[in-house]
């Protein structure tokens, strides 16, 4: 098969070094246990691009250019790497790398919580969506708690209507078992006492950072910009501007995506085109 032309999403030979030991384990282990049937007749990595380029242009699964793998095959690898948690494994890995190229510890010690609501598409499920009253959004929210650097240490989505304190409760049990250093987290007024409460069983601080009612008009708010600052990152990938998912774990699945995008061109130096210039 000819060489195609690359995308300016697809995976550098830097990148790759980096995501690729995982996927080759992955698929290793499905060979030794007699699982998948025939042989693999695609490449992990044009696999790994194609999902990228969905991520990052927003296009229907069905609508993936002629020169990658069918899209079929394409899904099918983004569905059984996110049931069996492969991208939250290379997110948290390439987080501890990525901290320790700042030169910081491996596992973070403190963090920052919010959500962010978003409108759905058409072919979502009525019963995984909801209104979110304050902000009148018909859809789903996304529960993010990242490090003080904006790396992403869990993700939840839910229905809009899900209360913050609900998403709050769950992410604090995911953050603190996957990374059980965690002692301090941040949070704006939309966490109640149940999450503070909640928090300090798990031996995590959490404190509600408030905007000074004496500044009028926009302000820095402290902590919290560092996560306002990712959900930014997130949305320059186009599929993530509206929940297109009809699954809510796989809605996590491609903002954890966007974040390994960003975690690994961050340990290569290479730069994310933006929407107008590429």
């Amino acid at each position: 098969m000819p060489e195609r032309r690359t995308y300016p999403s697809d995976l550098s030979d830097a990148r790759w070094a980096l995501i690729e030991p995982r996927l080759a384990a992955w698929r290793r282990a499905r060979t030794d246990a007699g699982v998948g049937g025939r042989k693999a007749e695609h490449e992990l990595r044009e696999i790994f691009n194609a999902i990228l380029y969905v991520n990052r242009t927003g296009i229907p699964w069905r609508y993936l250019p002629h020169d990658f793998p069918p899209y079929r095959s394409v899904y099918g690898y983004f569905a059984a790497w996110s049931r069996e948690g492969i991208f939250t494994e290379l997110n948290y890995n390439l987080t501890g790398l990525v901290r320790d190229h700042h030169g910081r510890t491996v596992t973070p010690t403190a963090s920052i919580m919010d959500t962010q609501s978003v409108k759905t598409s058409t072919n979502v499920p009525a019963a995984t969506q909801g209104t979110d009253a304050g902000k009148k959004i018909v859809g789903r929210k996304r529960g993010i708690i990242t490090d003080t650097l904006g790396l992403l240490l869990a993700v939840l989505v839910t229905a809009a209507s899900i209360s913050d304190n609900a998403i709050g409760i769950d992410l604090l049990n995911q953050a603190a078992t996957t990374h059980p250093t965690l002692t301090k987290t941040w949070v704006d007024a939309g966490f109640k006492n149940r999450v503070v409460e909640h928090g300090a069983a798990l031996g995590v601080d959490v404190e509600i950072v408030t905007k000074d009612p004496q500044v009028k008009g926009f302000s820095v708010v402290k902590r919290r910009w560092v996560i306002e600052r990712t959900l930014g990152w997130i949305m320059q990938h186009r599929r993530l501007v509206r929940d297109y998912e009809a699954r809510p774990d796989n809605s996590a699945s491609m903002i954890t995506i966007a974040m390994i995008d960003n975690l690994a061109k961050r340990l290569t130096a290479e730069t994310t085109p933006t929407w107008r210039y590429g």
